[in-house]
């Protein structure tokens, strides 16, 4: 599977992967990216059943053989997103805002996003060519890596982490010399709605990716508190792949961000954050339930963590369960309540005891003792 898709001449294939044999002497590996699987599976549970289009959010483990250093390690964690079924421009260019909104939110300075493209399948052909030749001609001054991969995979010494190799490559071939109108076009198309959206960025024609199913747009979000290995999220376009995985012709854009990565430049005020208020909502009859589970979304949009007890047992009993569940607040109506058109606010952690609140103005009174909570009238 990743020897098909991540690439046989790429870092990852050849130095980095976890390989071992089964007992039945099946070859495994230990996954190094997440989007090849997450391909396979869409061919396997989507395209069989003629679904062509879907979009999916995955986190978990990933494993590569790699010198640890600052937000690197042998085992790291990845949280990804992969969008199949168009190839529209504005898709990259959403994909690209909901990293950027994402570092935005986390307050997070000195993060720069990289951007090129890598043009269609053929595009890349007449690229591949065009470097492989620039690369004939200094081929005494790159590594031994980058020499054998001159022929089968150039576009590999435009990424070689290694100093000799980048400086023999200054000179190399622009790809954006060597792109199609339609893919001219594309990139475009993705520049304006990034400028549209204030979102700054850098076009960086060595930015190649190190993973061979790339095509059209790729990007890169790095930072320079991570020292040489500086890629904190990245990902691009890859519509062949899906077709190469055994499925049809979908196109699809993906990302994944380094979660250890993340947090080695998350602000500190970042990482501390104020712990959401837990306010556990009680209800005594079924209008009462109803009633506050209205109020269930706006309370955890303002910021708080919240459930809503549907057990149909004694006040005592709900009560025990707010504390089990370790709530800072209780919200309690029943029909008396609502006719009075108030709710009891009990203290479960601080100094204890219960008030009668307006429910209409349930959220300022907790507003008031938790100021983490923003919550906008709808």
């Amino acid at each position: 599977l990743f020897e098909r898709s991540v690439g046989e001449t790429t870092e990852i294939v050849e130095k980095e992967m976890y390989t071992l044999l089964d007992r039945n002497e099946h070859k495994l590996a230990m996954r190094p990216e997440g989007t090849a699987p997450v391909v396979r599976a869409f061919v396997e549970h989507f395209t069989s059943h003629n679904v062509n289009e879907g979009r999916f959010l995955y986190m978990g483990p990933m494993f590569r053989y790699e010198r640890p250093q600052k937000g690197r390690l042998r085992q790291f964690h990845q949280i990804g997103a992969e969008i199949f079924g168009s190839d529209h421009p504005l898709l990259d260019a959403e994909m690209i805002l909901l990293i950027h909104q994402l570092f935005e939110d986390l307050s997070l300075e000195g993060v720069q996003l990289h951007l090129n493209s890598l043009g269609s399948k053929e595009d890349r052909k007449k690229y591949r060519q065009a470097l492989a030749a620039f690369l004939d001609g200094v081929k005494d001054r790159l590594c031994e890596d980058c020499q054998r991969r001159i022929q089968r995979n150039p576009l590999r010494a435009l990424d070689c982490k290694k100093p000799g190799c980048a400086e023999a490559t200054k000179g190399a071939p622009l790809y954006s010399d060597h792109l199609s109108p339609e893919s001219r076009e594309h990139f475009a198309a993705v520049q304006a709605a990034l400028s549209a959206h204030d979102v700054p960025f850098t076009l960086n024609p060595r930015l190649v990716r190190g993973l061979d199913y790339y095509e059209k747009t790729v990007f890169e979000f790095t930072s320079g508190e991570l020292g040489a290995q500086n890629a904190v999220a990245g990902g691009g376009r890859y519509n062949d792949l899906v077709h190469e995985l055994g499925g049809p012709a979908v196109p699809a854009i993906g990302f994944a961000l380094g979660m250890e990565r993340l947090l080695a430049i998350l602000p500190a005020q970042a990482v501390a954050g104020d712990e959401a208020p837990r306010v556990y909502l009680v209800g005594l009859d079924a209008e009462s339930d109803r009633l506050l589970f209205e109020q269930l979304q706006p309370l955890r949009e303002s910021g708080a963590t919240v459930e809503l007890d549907f057990g149909g047992s004694s006040l005592k009993s709900k009560m025990r369960r707010a504390d089990r569940w370790q709530a800072d607040w209780v919200v309690i109506v029943g029909e008396d309540e609502r006719k009075k058109g108030i709710a009891i606010l009990r203290d479960m952690r601080g100094e204890g005891g219960q008030e009668e609140v307006p429910f209409s103005e349930l959220f300022l009174r907790l507003g008031s003792r938790f100021p983490t909570l923003h919550y906008l009238p709808r």
